[in-house]
């Protein structure tokens, strides 16, 4: 049975603590990655929506880095948007910069009503490398 190892990005364990969660789980060749937003290093909400969005692909980034992968090991991704109607081109428009190439990875988007104070939300999972 595969064991269970918390992964957390350099300086940013202590947001993780207070709410009682992991940034990630190493299992296995996996790492589950949990909603990553674009929190300030207070962990207060970036305002502006295009700059909320590439600062959450940022912490994405370190956790991924945290746990020995890059995007590049990305396998799925879901992202949770408050207002999908209005902030998919300017969310494409990024995703377009992280992902430029394909083969791309599996992509759900999910509208939601609530982000605690966030616009967007990016959860994956990603297969570490050898």
């Amino acid at each position: 049975m595969a064991t269970r190892d918390a992964v957390f990005p350099a300086g940013r364990q202590d947001l993780y603590t207070h709410h009682a969660y992991s940034a990630a789980i190493r299992s296995g060749d996996l790492l589950f990655v949990s909603g990553q937003v674009g929190s300030r290093s207070d962990g207060s909400p970036e305002p502006d929506f295009e700059a909320q969005v590439r600062l959450a692909f940022a912490n994405l980034e370190a956790t991924l880095k945290a746990g020995g992968c890059s995007l590049d090991d990305i396998v799925d991704v879901t992202t949770f948007h408050t207002d999908p109607e209005h902030q998919f081109d300017t969310m494409m428009k990024v995703k377009g910069e992280v992902f430029p190439t394909a083969p791309y990875p599996n992509w759900t988007a999910i509208g939601v009503t609530w982000l605690a104070g966030f616009d967007f939300e990016i959860k994956v999972i990603a297969r570490i490398p050898d």
